[in-house]
């Protein structure tokens, strides 16, 4: 087995509407946990607060995304992600827990572009409002027929996570909802 670790989509780009991009490598630390117990564990090792509902907070070059009750993603440099898992364990020993290094399993797109325009292309292929998204709030749903998440960085910027063996699917899905002559025009 190769000790080798490659980008699901080797640094794929689309352009149109609006521009995709393989991100590359990132790194994943899922953390399963009683929220309120472990507040003060997860602050302690990545320097973000408890993020709230569906919100993001950042850290010493860290992201801390709610993702259900007893679910956070903690997005942070792929080469840092297992000594995240080990400092995370160490900090929760003791409480139940369960700290992973999910990053070869994601792939994570950028797509930038103008703001109705970037809008427009994700509500192509999620049920999802993005009217109501807003910035630095993490939505978890459907990327046509496969499970997802979405966040805008800003209102030019957003990010799209999916399952690494689904990435392919994902990015040409957003590519063929960027193409020119496209353009919908509702946000």
């Amino acid at each position: 087995m190769s000790e080798l670790a490659l980008s699901a989509l080797a640094g794929a780009k689309a352009t149109g509407l609006v521009t995709i991009e393989d991100m590359g490598l990132c790194g994943m630390v899922t953390l399963r946990a009683d929220l309120a117990a472990s507040a003060g564990a997860v602050e302690q090792v990545t320097g973000a607060a408890m993020p709230g509902p569906r919100a993001m907070t950042t850290g010493q070059g860290v992201q801390v995304a709610w993702m259900s009750p007893d679910e956070l993603l903690i997005l942070c440099d792929h080469a840092g992600a297992d000594a995240m898992v080990a400092a995370l364990s160490q900090a929760l020993a003791g409480q139940h827990h369960l700290a992973v290094n999910v990053s070869d399993a994601r792939a994570v797109l950028r797509v930038t572009g103008g703001a109705g325009a970037l809008r427009d292309t994700l509500a192509k292929i999620t049920p999802a409002d993005l009217a109501a998204l807003p910035v630095q709030e993490m939505r978890r749903t459907r990327l046509q027929q496969v499970a997802g998440a979405i966040w805008f960085v800003t209102d030019t910027e957003a990010r799209v996570i999916c399952f690494r063996s689904v990435a392919r699917y994902v990015f040409d899905l957003l590519a063929m909802s960027a193409r020119d002559g496209g353009a919908v025009g509702y946000h």
